[in-house]
């Protein structure tokens, strides 16, 4: 007599390779997702930095932050991408926008940067504000001008 040789796979053995790819899936596709809105805000800190820059030249010049708004005293206007979805305002040096990077509704992630320069001090400091402070989706402390 011939022995059968086994022709495929079994339904159980199907099941399991079916059961793994779903686990690995539902663990894979929530951590690729804030891997995205992180990189999302940070595009959006990055694509301000001109912006950031100007703001720093119109303090120095004048002594002051107010009038440093955008389209005046060299600081551009800041133009919407993929990482900046909105610009709410660039008024009195503090830079106001949404970017592309969300909170887990889908909601944009806020940035409010406001600059301060200690009296007599030569550094300048920006604080962000802004919902964007969010270590899992978007900014970790310490990064992005988070506190």
């Amino acid at each position: 007599k011939m022995k059968r040789t086994q022709q495929g796979f079994t339904l159980i053995e199907l099941m399991i390779v079916v059961a793994i790819i779903g686990i690995l899936a539902a663990i894979a596709i929530p951590q690729y997702s804030n891997y995205t809105s992180r990189a999302y805000a940070s595009g959006a800190a990055a694509e301000m930095a001109s912006t950031r820059s100007a703001i720093a030249m119109c303090h120095q010049e004048t002594g002051t932050f107010a009038g440093c708004n955008a389209g005046v005293r060299g600081i551009p206007t800041i133009g919407v991408t993929k990482n900046i979805t909105a610009v709410t305002s660039v008024t009195d040096g503090v830079i106001t926008l949404t970017t592309g990077a969300t909170d887990t509704s889908g909601t944009g992630l806020t940035i409010v940067n406001t600059p301060t320069v200690a009296v007599g001090g030569a550094n300048m400091v920006w604080t962000n504000t802004g919902t964007s402070c969010d270590a899992t989706r978007g900014f970790r402390s310490g990064a992005g001008d988070c506190p």
